[in-house]
């Protein structure tokens, strides 16, 4: 048997990345990612043994590269500040080359970590808790960020605005991802920078 072309795949994976975050995983079928990749839904098998599969490697490969991205920034030892101007960096980053993914991870991510294929979901949603949450304290501990700062509700705003940009974002725009954090950063920061 012969085995199929990795960049066919690839090319599959990313015409279905976009039908399941423009449908979501319930509504998509089989059929219509293989309408959409230009083949019969059959053919799709040769590829992958189900839709469920293909969710979960785009899942997956997107989650590696982000934690790629994040511990690099972890491990750098940067101050509380820039770690989170690197993080927010490295997400805008990522939305860039993976829109569809983060569009797919944050609309499907609750429902899934309930299924044991997609458990890492749930450990991804703690660490990213934990990395965020820790630079927060340490910056608030270094005098870097507000006392009276809530460092829990600050997480989940930060978080949800820079994640919200998948819907919107499109590569190629008007501006660079790295341009869109530098704004956004500009915004964020002013709120929670100790005032001198």
């Amino acid at each position: 048997m012969v085995s199929p072309a990795p960049e066919r795949r690839e090319e599959i994976l990313s015409t279905a990345a976009e039908v399941f975050a423009a449908q979501g995983y319930n509504a998509t079928t089989v059929r219509k990612i293989a309408d959409a990749a230009g083949m019969l839904a059959g053919s799709l098998y040769y590829h992958f043994d189900s839709k469920e599969s293909m969710l979960d490697e785009i899942l997956a490969s997107f989650l590696s590269e982000l934690w790629a991205r994040y511990d690099a920034v972890l491990a750098a030892g940067l101050g509380p500040r820039e770690t989170i101007e690197a993080l927010v960096t490295e997400s805008f980053r990522e939305i860039d080359q993976r829109r569809a993914a983060v569009a797919i991870f944050q609309r499907e991510s609750r429902h899934l970590q309930g299924h044991p294929r997609f458990g890492y979901l749930a450990d991804s949603q703690h660490g990213f808790e934990k990395a965020w949450l820790g630079t927060l304290e340490r910056g608030v501990a270094a005098g870097v960020f507000r006392t009276d700062l809530d460092v829990r509700l600050t997480y989940r705003f930060v978080r949800d605005t820079v994640w919200v940009a998948a819907s919107w974002y499109r590569p190629g725009g008007q501006h660079s991802p790295e341009e869109i954090a530098r704004q956004y950063l500009s915004m964020v920061l002013e709120g929670i920078a100790l005032r001198t």
